[in-house]
């Protein structure tokens, strides 16, 4: 196979073709050599050199205290060459290092930085292992501030440098980051490798069941024989097609017709069975579909065993939260089961048992993943004054300050003739009118002073109703903090845009793929016969069709931790505790419509 080259890299093909480049020329400077020296001893005899021999020796320590993981000391030896006075292959050595200890210290965009030094156009021209230590150091900082595409073709760029392990780890590494991007990021590139990548990583995703994963593999292998990944499938692929062969062919889905829950039970149901019927206009073999009421439910004992003797292999249901939590407390499952709920946090289920749900908290967390990744590092938090509110707050609190954000405070929203008071201390401006009204005592005269607010806040979490958004975001304006950036969960779309929907400009949230794209064919085709699916109510729709799309594949899920399933509802992944999470993509209110937004990192 013949590797893609970027400009200036006709001598790196030529050091690699001829194997000739493990010196790099007088002009570029020696490279620093494997020491047989302990650290100490290469610093008492830079302190005794001068010049470049100095530098070399502090750059072999800086690079062995890295290789022994003492970050620190390699950072503080490094910092004592002055890049000025090096040459340009030990200035691309550096730069390296940099990047290589930026990363230990989760810092990816300082690795970024250093990998933009002048020198490193002239990477092309230096030995290949170095080549190779510059490239990876990009890549793994490419991944870590959330540009994945990018990490992926530069390892694909990379990888025809590479042999035996480094070789299949990079692989693997080159299907990780493809097979996270979004389906509308999988699309043809001009790097016929990388579009390869990117293809099958589409028809996996597209695949509905692990059957038709198989032959949608087996047909691009076919196609793309000389491709490195049809010669050596990763091992996340080798696994799905281990699980082919195990069709999944009788469903019970056990939700309540009567009570408080049987609109919502409708909703999923009606989306479970737009599922059902898709699979077969599209000529698939459908499994067949049971129905059972849980609100007449007398045992669950009794249910189990009904479905067992009729032949079910998969429950589907209940929805009822104290059902789920019954389920939970089992030691076992007789039929592996897929809650339409979660039961508490942190009680351990059966291996049987899986759990899924609109949970509000894998919101928050999704609020929190995007902001980072926008460089916010500072927040504030609006929720509602509740049970609700309380939970979303604190998912997202644990999950920004795991990143490393700071949660400068948080206010709950009750009373609206409360909220202008209450943005007004999140914000300090009581502190700032005391100041002016200080001076003005001070002076002896009226001082003109307009109210500035605090200065340390990035961005405003908002977990809001539509009413209580709409009224939010004017008191921002109001309050002087109208230039805050104020990311939000989804219970502020009513799914729908309106005039009144002007007071929303400027807020970004995440919302599903089903209420985000209503072009979408089978949210069309739903919607004309269940009108409210296209509004409020479409979640529960989405939810119920991904329940659909994710029967055939829990034991892949379960398999491989790292699997998604792109779904109505969002990417569907499968959290340890069998528990399945979402991540959605994101819109903007901009002159009262949505409008979707990239996917970070791009």
């Amino acid at each position: 196979m013949t590797a893609r080259l970027r400009p200036l890299s006709a001598l790196f093909l030529a050091s690699l073709l001829c194997a000739c480049a493990s010196t790099p020329s007088n002009q570029l400077g020696e490279l620093p050599r494997t020491p047989t020296a302990s650290i100490e001893q290469l610093l008492e005899q830079a302190a005794a050199a001068s010049g470049e021999e100095a530098g070399l020796l502090r750059l072999s320590a800086a690079d062995q205290a890295y290789r022994q993981q003492d970050i620190g000391r390699a950072s503080s030896i490094l910092q004592q060459v002055p890049m000025d006075s090096l040459k340009p292959a030990q200035q691309v050595f550096a730069s390296t290092l940099a990047a290589e200890l930026a990363l230990a210290r989760q810092k990816p965009k300082t690795a970024l930085k250093a990998l933009q030094h002048p020198s490193l156009e002239q990477l092309s021209a230096l030995p290949v292992d170095l080549q190779i230590r510059s490239q990876l150091a990009r890549a793994r900082a490419l991944e870590g501030s959330g540009q994945i595409l990018n990490a992926a073709r530069e390892r694909v760029f990379i990888a025809p440098l590479l042999s035996g392990e480094a070789a299949s780890q990079n692989q693997e590494a080159i299907w990780k980051l493809v097979s996270s991007l979004p389906l509308e990021q999988l699309q043809p590139t001009g790097d016929a490798d990388l579009s390869g990548w990117l293809e099958l990583a589409r028809l996996t995703k597209t695949s509905a069941t692990p059957d038709q994963q198989l032959s949608a593999i087996e047909a691009w292998r076919s196609a793309n024989p000389s491709h490195p990944a049809a010669r050596e499938l990763p091992t996340d692929l080798q696994k799905v097609l281990q699980l082919a062969g195990q069709p999944l062919t009788h469903i019970a889905l056990l939700l309540p017709a009567e009570g408080q829950l049987a609109q919502v039970s409708q909703a999923l149901r009606d989306g479970f069975m737009a599922g059902h019927f898709a699979a077969q206009q599209a000529g698939q073999n459908p499994p067949k579909i049971d129905f059972y009421d849980s609100s007449r439910l007398s045992s669950l004992d009794d249910f189990y065993r009904q479905a067992q003797s009729a032949g079910v292999q998969l429950v589907i249901g209940p929805l009822e939260k104290p059902l789920v939590k019954q389920l939970a407390s089992r030691p076992q499952l007789p039929i592996t089961t897929l809650a339409l709920n979660y039961a508490d946090a942190g009680q351990q289920g059966p291996a049987q048992l899986f759990q899924f749900g609109l949970a509000a908290e894998d919101e928050a967390r999704e609020v929190a993943r995007r902001a980072w990744d926008d460089g916010m590092r500072r927040a504030v938090a609006l929720v509602p004054e509740s049970e609700w509110g309380d939970r979303v707050l604190a998912a997202f609190q644990q999950s920004w300050q795991a990143n490393g954000g700071t949660l400068i405070a948080a206010s709950r929203v009750s009373q609206p003739v409360e909220l202008a008071q209450q943005i007004g201390d999140l914000f300090q401006l009581r502190q700032s009118e005391a100041r002016a009204k200080r001076l003005q005592n001070t002076l002896g005269v009226p001082v003109s002073a307009q109210p500035t607010r605090r200065q340390d806040v990035d961005f405003i979490f908002l977990a809001a109703t539509p009413q209580q958004a709409r009224q939010i975001k004017p008191t921002l304006a109001f309050q002087y903090a109208g230039d805050v950036p104020v990311y939000a969960t989804s219970h502020l779309f009513s799914g729908s845009n309106g005039t009144q929907d002007n007071d929303l400009n400027g807020i970004r949230f995440c919302e599903t793929p089903w209420l985000l794209n209503s072009s979408d064919a089978l949210r069309q085709q739903v919607s004309s016969q269940w009108p409210q699916a296209g509004g409020s109510l479409g979640r529960l729709y989405a939810m119920g069709l991904d329940a659909y799309r994710l029967a055939p594949r829990l034991s892949q899920l379960k398999a491989l931790p790292d699997t998604h399933v792109e779904g109505a509802s969002g990417a569907l992944s499968l959290a340890p505790d069998q528990r399945v999470q979402r991540q959605l993509p994101w819109a903007e209110y901009r002159d009262g419509q949505v409008q979707p937004l990239p996917a970070s990192g791009i």
